[in-house]
């Protein structure tokens, strides 16, 4: 693969290279008055968040601020699952620290490439963004295919570097984040706790590294903000962020940029267009609407403020492990040495859809046909809060240059998950919390 070493502020712009010998790679042009004014953004949320007095931001609530309590870590018999989980099985497989590994993707990722032979190790905090149960669920099904999840923090440099003295990773998948555009008007410190903070804590222990691993996170459609059109390019404009939580997405990309740029880290950005499947999300719609269906209550379908259409290019789990795996697999590496660069690092970023977006009352229907419960449907404009009426992926690129190939539409992928839920959920008499 070609190298990319120009210098970006806006990750979504590229060009394609022009030799009709090589692949055509991402270009992330370079531009110092937007850089200038992303380093003053970030400089700013920092500000905000971090450093205001405690009598005028009282958060002894905040789960960002739970998931930094002392976890019991270190000892002979905790290095010992450490390295077990670790263990490579396989002829040619890798050694793979999956962090937020108990979170829906994780889960699945570290499933795939545990049952492939690579080595898997998780990280996670268990915050309560959601049912924290739910996680600890997906927590006993990796324990059950061999993979050991250490309970921690991603910005905890101190347990971090401890995992890369004990085991040499060759790859990083980055999961761990704080996600949901509506929950950044509530909490907004978490988001950049976790996605702006905590990218940075984990790239300064990669970039110490020996070796330093190749790098693979996932940034979001949402970066694609108020953007028109349709479907949404690597190659289209991402510095508009509708939300707060595009904003810090937006953010990684940037920052990720300047690693690779300064340590020669490799890195790879995954941008999910909304993930559904077993083991989902609950705060989701396809999975509070579910819940909400079964329950008899009434639910929300948004609709533009001239009753336009929200749809949304719903791509099935499978589909998008697929892709994780795929980046992983075709990551070069890292070329820094001692935190310096010593050559042209990897850095690439792909739209990871299904490219076929649904309207969310389609969405419902089909729900209403495999649960066999009409919906009470609440008919309703779109919030100002930061979700777009509407996603399509372009993924022409990481068809490309993955083989990324979706399979799962959106009748079988959800058929499937209501099959997990009524099973997990005890025939929906469980809470879904």
């Amino acid at each position: 693969m070609s190298h990319l070493d120009n210098v970006p502020s806006t990750p979504g712009k590229f060009k394609m290279e022009k030799s009709p010998h090589i692949h055509s790679r991402l270009r992330w042009h370079s531009s110092t008055a937007k850089l200038t004014f992303w380093s003053f953004i970030f400089l700013a949320l920092i500000l905000i968040f971090f450093f205001r007095s405690p009598s005028s931001n009282p958060l002894p609530q905040d789960s960002f601020r739970r998931s930094l309590r002392t976890y019991n870590w270190g000892g002979p018999a905790w290095e010992s699952q450490v390295r077990s989980s670790a263990r490579v099985r396989s002829r040619n497989g890798i050694t793979v620290l999956v962090t937020g590994a108990a979170g829906f993707v994780g889960t699945h990722v570290s499933i795939s490439l545990r049952k492939r032979g690579d080595g898997v190790l998780g990280l996670d905090n268990f915050n309560d963004y959601y049912d924290p149960s739910l996680k600890r669920a997906r927590q006993a099904l990796l324990e059950r295919t061999g993979v050991f999840i250490v309970e921690g923090d991603i910005n905890d440099s101190a347990l971090l570097s401890k995992l890369f003295d004990v085991v040499p990773f060759t790859h990083v998948m980055h999961l761990a984040a704080q996600a949901g555009v509506r929950y950044a008007m509530e909490n907004p410190s978490s988001y950049v706790h976790s996605n702006i903070a905590g990218l940075v804590s984990l790239l300064e222990v990669c970039k110490s590294a020996n070796p330093q691993p190749a790098i693979v996170w996932a940034s979001s459609s949402s970066v694609y903000g108020l953007n028109t059109k349709v479907p949404f390019s690597e190659r289209d404009r991402t510095d508009q962020p509708a939300s707060l939580y595009a904003a810090t997405k937006k953010a990684g990309e940037e920052i990720a940029h300047t690693y690779n740029h300064i340590h020669g880290l490799s890195l790879t950005g995954l941008r999910f267009f909304t993930v559904y499947g077993p083991w989902g999300r609950p705060d989701m719609a396809y999975f509070f609407f579910t819940r909400d269906i079964l329950k008899g209550k009434s639910i929300p379908i948004f609709e533009t403020a001239n009753h336009g259409t929200v749809a949304r290019d719903f791509t099935y789990i499978d589909d998008i492990v697929k892709g994780c795996l795929a980046a992983l697999d075709t990551a070069e590496k890292s070329t820094g040495s001692g935190g310096k660069k010593k050559g042209p690092a990897q850095l690439r970023v792909y739209n990871l859809g299904n490219t076929s977006p649904v309207p969310v009352s389609d969405l419902v229907s089909i729900l209403e046909r495999l649960l066999k419960v009409n919906a009470k449907r609440n008919i309703t404009k779109l919030p100002r809060n930061g979700d777009v009426p509407f996603t399509h992926a372009d993924i022409s690129l990481a068809q490309r240059e993955l083989g990324y190939k979706p399979s799962t539409d959106l009748q079988t992928g959800l058929k499937k998950f209501v099959k997990w839920y009524l099973s997990y959920y005890s025939g929906g008499k469980k809470a879904a919390g």
